[in-house]
């Protein structure tokens, strides 16, 4: 057995995370960004990942779109594209998963080099462009699964589909039965036009045909729309209007972005793609609170963009999150930061008073709208 192999099998029986369960993502980034990450999710899949021990906290678990979460934190779609180890990211102490962004058809993606970490920002920049083994491969995969836990999948169209709707419809109807949530994910920045569905009248017949395909299937299961932070007011408006009209069971706020923020230190701070990581935290979470306020709970929020702590987590809540995703975080700092949120997100609660999550969501949103 090669001293990897040994390693990442030690890592398994690291009953506490912390240092010696992120000394792996610490190798891990003296590699190349797409074989780290390739090589990551071979070790996951392997079972060569940490298992921590972690307590269940009550004060943690959240209902939401009919779901019993354990707790609020997930895994962001991106990490997992092809359904390669949902389960053994659930072990790392996730609340729930979420799979792809899959198409119908595989797809090669971007050319590379197509991923850029920018360490000094704690950010990355990614143009995948919806590269994956397409839906027969990962219904197989997800189809296979033993572990119980929450998962779900991102869906996404094929760069070359004359009818994209059709492609989020075909999605909803094949995964049917083997996924506990879908997301549409109309905000990546990396296939060309794919954000023009978030438009009033393209998002009102997209969200129509994946809402009527779903009805009619036998497990119907909670549709969630990913949308971008590069958004106008006017389309802000028009898709809380539209989520809470055609009843979308929640609303992902939000996908990585193409702004560039200022100062950022990176050299590769300029290249093309949607930046993700710490820069987002700000204005993914504005905007979380801007459709908190325009929503007035008729549609739950998922908090997604730069959450790299508990505090983090946490301040997506009280913005309005009833769940939190994170991804990039994960390369800075390893998988021992899934439990250790989940160990100081209950002190956080109750240093504000509050005995269970549910009672924290939008509550600062809230007392800063009345004031």
């Amino acid at each position: 057995m090669d001293r990897r192999r040994l390693f990442f099998r030690q890592l398994r029986h690291v009953r506490t995370p912390g240092i010696l369960a992120d000394v792996g993502a610490r190798a891990l980034r003296r590699l190349d960004p797409e074989r780290a990450h390739a090589l990551t999710i071979r070790l996951m899949a392997a079972g060569l990942g940490p298992r921590p021990n972690i307590a269940h906290e009550p004060r943690l678990q959240i209902r939401v779109a009919g779901i019993d979460f354990p707790n609020p934190l997930g895994l962001a779609a991106g990490f997992d594209k092809n359904a390669a180890c949902p389960d053994a990211m659930l072990d790392l102490g996730f609340g729930f998963v979420e799979v792809g962004a899959v198409t119908p058809r595989p797809q090669a993606g971007n050319d590379r080099p197509r991923v850029f970490r920018l360490a000094e920002d704690r950010a990355v920049i990614n143009r995948y462009g919806f590269n994956n083994d397409g839906l027969e491969r990962v219904a197989e995969r997800l189809a296979a699964r033993r572990r119980r836990g929450v998962v779900g999948v991102n869906l996404g169209a094929n760069k070359d589909s004359v009818d994209r709707a059709a492609d989020y419809v075909a999605g909803v109807r094949r995964l049917d039965g083997l996924v506990d949530f879908y997301t549409i994910n109309i905000s990546s920045p990396n296939t060309p036009g794919l954000r023009a569905l978030q438009d009033r009248s393209a998002l009102h017949d997209l969200l129509t045909r994946v809402l009527a395909a779903r009805d009619a299937l036998a497990t119907k299961a909670p549709v969630f729309l990913k949308i971008a932070p590069d958004i106008s007011d006017e389309d802000k408006a028009d898709i809380a209007e539209l989520a809470a009209g055609l009843k979308v069971d929640a609303l992902v706020v939000s996908n990585t972005t193409l702004t560039r923020p200022p100062g950022l230190k990176s050299r590769f701070a300029a290249e093309k793609g949607g930046l993700s990581g710490a820069p987002l935290l700000a204005p993914s979470t504005q905007l979380l609170r801007e459709f908190h306020a325009a929503l007035k709970g008729a549609v739950p929020l998922i908090g997604v963009g730069g959450v790299s702590s508990a505090r983090d987590a946490y301040e997506k809540v009280l913005a309005g999150a009833s769940l939190v995703q994170l991804y990039t975080a994960l390369v800075f700092e390893g998988p021992g930061l899934v439990a250790r949120i989940l160990r100081e997100m209950p002190g956080l609660l109750a240093a504000d008073g509050f005995s269970c999550l549910g009672e924290a969501i939008g509550a600062r949103a809230d007392r800063l709208r009345r004031t």
